[in-house]
């Protein structure tokens, strides 16, 4: 047996036309799915793409297909499924390196990202440092130094959005025209890890949330901006394939309650009724 767990994503730090294609850099958080697999038969109710994990995994170690079933996969995530958080991401990569350790084998971070992206676009949480990531094939994987610290109130909407719904949405030239915004968010991510500033790192959150207005608006995003502003928060990041927003800010700093009296009095919890507090942690998948 073999247990082990992946981070949920706030959304992205940054998401756009980046070095010639559309890259990310996520944003992880500490919530997690972990992931236990054994020898027994499948469950009638488990997750398909974490099935669909385990035969790419036998296949790439050369293992025959049919001792898909004879491994038992069980999924253990409360993350939000469908809304910007990396749900799918978490589940098939704690899948992965569980699967491969039970097998006796190990995964590095390449790989393992290389196994994710061909189930579906994956998030760049595989990755224990911050790293610029193409989502849909692995080409890029540029690492950044240590993250700063910070926290997110992170703002979960009823809104649903599978992330192949997303990615059949015309969007070219909309990224092309917020290139140059991208550009300048992913040297702010630099600056912010090589500095340690967690201002900096809103600041690129901040302009990669106002490109994705053009793609994938958030209700009142104006609203949360002046929030931002008059809180001195440090940012704002959104998913941008799903409904998420967060807040970023330090809870020892910042009046957490306050700015939740403030969402609900301004009426932005109609849009986001449900809040977490999380801190944003390294990404990587761990065994357990």
């Amino acid at each position: 047996m073999a247990v082990a767990q992946c981070p949920a994503s706030c959304g992205e730090l940054i998401q756009g036309w980046i070095l010639g294609s559309e890259k990310l850099v996520s944003c992880p958080v500490d919530w997690y799915s972990t992931v236990e697999v054994s020898s027994g038969s499948p469950l009638a109710d488990e997750r398909s793409l974490s099935r669909a994990m385990v035969d790419r995994v036998l296949a790439h170690f050369d293992y025959p297909a049919r001792w898909s079933q004879e491994i038992r996969v069980d999924v253990h995530s409360t993350i939000p499924v469908a809304k910007g958080m990396a749900s799918s991401t978490a589940d098939i990569a704690a899948t992965a390196l569980a699967t491969a350790h039970h097998l006796g084998h190990t995964l590095n971070e390449s790989t393992l990202a290389q196994l994710c992206v061909l189930l579906e676009p994956t998030d760049s949480t595989v990755f224990r440092q911050l790293t610029l990531f193409d989502h849909n094939d692995a080409s890029t994987q540029i690492a950044c130094e240590a993250q700063p610290q910070l926290d997110l109130l992170v703002l979960e909407s009823p809104v649903t959005l599978r992330t192949s719904d997303y990615h059949r949405i015309p969007r070219l030239d909309r990224l092309h025209a917020g290139a140059a915004a991208l550009q300048q968010a992913w040297e702010k991510v630099q600056e912010a890890c090589v500095t340690q500033n967690p201002r900096r790192m809103g600041e690129a959150a901040t302009l990669s949330a106002i490109a994705s207005q053009m793609l994938l608006p958030k209700p009142d995003f104006n609203a949360l901006l002046s929030l931002v502003e008059e809180c001195d928060l440090y940012g704002v990041n959104v998913a941008h394939s799903g409904s998420v927003v967060g807040l970023m800010l330090d809870r020892e700093r910042h009046d957490v309650d306050y700015i939740q009296w403030t969402l609900a009095e301004r009426k932005l919890t109609s849009h986001w009724p449900e809040q977490h507090l999380l801190r944003m942690v390294n990404g990587g998948v761990e065994l357990q």
